[in-house]
C-alpha cells in the first residue's frame, strides 16, 4: 500500500468516528459552521471549500455522516479540509492510525 493510499483510509477511519460523534451529539456541526465562518474570514480555506462543507452542514445529518465516509473524488478533496479537527482526541486519533495501518498493511497497492 502506499502512502496516499493509507493516507486517505486514515482519513475515512477518523472522519468516521466523527460521524459517530454527529450521531451521539449533533451541536458538533455548531461548531465544525463556526469554525468555517473563522476560516472563511481569515482566508485560510478557500470559499468553495466552505461553500461545499456548508452545505453539507445544512443538509440532513444523515447524509453528512454518508458523506464523511465516502469515498468519492469530492469527499477525498473535501475531508482535506475538515472542519471536524476538534472531535477526535489525540489519544484516539492516534489509535486510529495505527489500526487503520496494521488493518491495511498487508494489502497489496492498487
Amino acid at each position: 500500500m502506499d502512502r496516499h493510499e493509507l493516507a486517505e483510509e486514515r482519513s475515512i477511519a477518523l472522519h468516521r468516528a466523527v460521524a459517530a460523534c454527529l450521531r451521539q451529539d449533533a451541536s458538533v456541526v455548531v461548531r465544525a459552521r463556526e469554525r468555517l465562518t473563522t476560516r472563511q474570514r481569515n482566508g485560510t480555506t478557500h470559499a468553495f471549500y466552505v461553500a461545499a462543507w456548508l452545505e453539507l452542514l445544512d443538509g440532513p445529518l444523515e447524509a453528512l455522516c454518508a458523506a464523511l465516509v465516502s469515498g468519492d473524488e469530492r469527499m477525498r478533496s473535501l475531508r482535506q479540509s475538515t472542519p471536524f479537527t476538534f472531535v477526535v482526541p489525540p489519544r484516539e486519533r492516534a489509535r486510529i492510525w495505527k489500526e487503520t495501518k496494521a488493518q491495511l498493511g498487508d494489502r497489496p497497492s492498487r
